[in-house]
């Protein structure tokens, strides 16, 4: 399948690599302190720049990065969600970033676990983690509707190895076999 033709659906959301159409969004999302301050803090539209062509780098030269999530309702891009492997990160991550006008909908767990779908199923992970800071109660809330668990602090590869993070995550197998039981979305 060609990256372009790439697109996971849920009730709520279609999901698909990213386009240049969604830098507008992405960059006010980055801009909002609170929505960036577990990933990155906020940043002005130059480091935005480089941060969203790392992810469309990344799915050129990999075929893995975080997806644009739309909403199927209004077509407007509502935040990043999907797999994530950077050299020396801590492990295979299906990791979130939604606007904040569109926080609490549940859309950042219907999001991963559409990611975490493909991840198993389609990437062949045999687990999936999140890296989540321990301030980060709502991600925290995510991670458990999705049936991970907290398996401790882990460490980020330069330059985030400052940021403190627990790492959330399950197996396939657990994913498996909890995803019928899940209420999502």
């Amino acid at each position: 399948m060609h990256r372009d033709d790439l697109t996971l659906t849920t009730p709520r959301l279609v999901l698909r690599p990213v386009r240049l159409e969604d830098f507008d969004a992405w960059a006010e999302m980055m801009a909002d302190e609170e929505t960036a301050r577990f990933i990155g803090g906020a940043q002005a539209r130059p480091a935005v720049w480089r941060g969203f062509m790392c992810m469309a780098g990344a799915w050129c030269t990999t075929g893995i990065a975080m997806f644009s999530v739309i909403e199927k309702a209004s077509g407007r891009w509502i935040g990043r969600v999907g797999p994530w492997r950077p050299e020396a990160w801590p492990g295979t991550e299906v990791g979130w970033a939604i606007a904040r006008e569109f926080c609490g909908l549940g859309y950042a767990t219907e999001a991963a676990a559409a990611s975490m779908d493909y991840a198993f199923e389609t990437l062949g992970w045999t687990e999936v983690i999140h890296c989540i800071d321990p301030l980060n109660l709502p991600s925290q809330g995510v991670a458990r509707k999705l049936g991970s668990r907290c398996r401790g602090r882990g460490r980020m590869p330069p330059p985030f190895d400052n940021a403190e993070i627990d790492i959330w995550g399950q197996s396939r197998e657990e994913w498996l076999a909890a995803r019928p039981r899940l209420k999502l979305g």
